[in-house]
């Protein structure tokens, strides 16, 4: 008797896009990936409606390709900014989107009719990089994504780690100056408003004040506005001197917050996924060596500091595998 393949559908929510692919139970590979803008000022409604049409077309594309049926799905797994509530499936708070208390599991499990799941969107990236990518094979696991925010997750003893009300790893709202930048979560000096995307963004516009001549500048079309933390990493490359100094702080501050992280849990890995990667080593030299100024000699040469691997997909994966930790009690 033939055993049918079985499917996961995972959604990785992030403040700026929305991906969305399955994969088979095994995590042998990724099918039918897509990605779509948030437009979370649209609401959440909105937003909804557009994961649901992608969740549909992600089965159908899957079906037409493997020749599954729609049974051979199990569900849904979910990863969204938080914190959250995993138990009711709630969204407690999302800065970057500017939720509270939404009910984001059941509107979308409901609406495709499929059981569905609901962790953390770094939680999720790092139990792909885990699972799948950069941090495979480790026991002790920190995982750092940079968006428009930044989030993070940790995997203690082969097990992602969610504290006692799920908002363990929010490692974007750390503090490193506690008179510093307005975060958007309403404490000053976290790690998210000085390191993020959008901080990477405005911390070089304001660089550019006496800095017209910038590289900055021509690549964003003559209007700061346009400045975004891509322009900053391709004009880095192109040895522009603002873009230089912005990455090298940006470096200093990861660095520091890492360091911390280090001496506290001592992981073997430290996997940092997202655009910031783009960086490449002007970003990891000058990171790595503000960590070994840090930290513990031992807790550091104990520890790797990497990219991801999986820069399009690590939230997709690890949404499909909390799935399978929530449904089935194992990875």
């Amino acid at each position: 008797m033939t055993v049918r393949e079985r499917y996961i559908v995972g959604v990785d929510l992030g403040g700026t896009n929305i991906v969305v692919g399955a994969m088979p139970e095994d995590g042998s590979s990724e099918l039918a990936m897509r990605s779509l803008p948030t437009r979370g000022e649209e609401g959440p409604a909105a937003v909804v409606d557009r994961i649901v049409g992608m969740v549909e077309d992600v089965i159908a594309e899957v079906m037409a390709d493997t020749g599954a049926a729609r049974e051979d799905f199990l569900g849904v797994g979910i990863g969204s900014p938080g914190p959250l509530d995993r138990e009711r499936g709630v969204v407690i708070v999302s800065p970057n989107l500017g939720w509270k208390d939404f009910p984001l599991r059941d509107e979308i499990g409901s609406r495709v009719k499929m059981l569905a799941t609901l962790d953390n969107d770094a939680n999720c990236a790092t139990l792909g990089e885990w699972w799948c990518g950069a941090a495979k094979g480790h026991r002790n696991v920190v995982g750092m994504t940079i968006g428009t925010g930044i989030g993070g997750g940790l995997i203690i003893e082969g097990q992602l780690y969610h504290g006692s009300s799920d908002a363990a790893g929010e490692i974007g709202h750390t503090t490193i100056d506690s008179n510093g930048r307005l975060c958007k979560c309403g404490n000053y000096g976290c790690v998210e408003a000085y390191a993020s995307g959008t901080a990477i963004a405005i911390r070089a516009r304001e660089a550019l004040v006496d800095g017209e001549g910038s590289t900055l500048l021509a690549l964003a079309g003559g209007d700061p506005a346009n400045i975004t933390a891509q322009t900053v990493y391709e004009a880095a490359k192109q040895n522009d001197p603002i873009a230089i100094e912005v990455v090298r702080e940006t470096a200093r501050i990861l660095g520091t917050a890492i360091s911390t992280l280090i001496n506290i849990i001592n992981p073997d890995i430290v996997v940092i996924a997202g655009g910031v990667t783009q960086a490449g080593d002007l970003l990891f030299e000058p990171l790595r060596s503000e960590v070994r100024r840090r930290a513990f000699k031992t807790a550091v040469d104990a520890c790797e500091i990497v990219p991801g691997m999986l820069p399009i997909s690590a939230g997709v994966v690890g949404a499909v595998a909390t799935f399978k930790a929530q449904t089935l009690g194992k990875v």
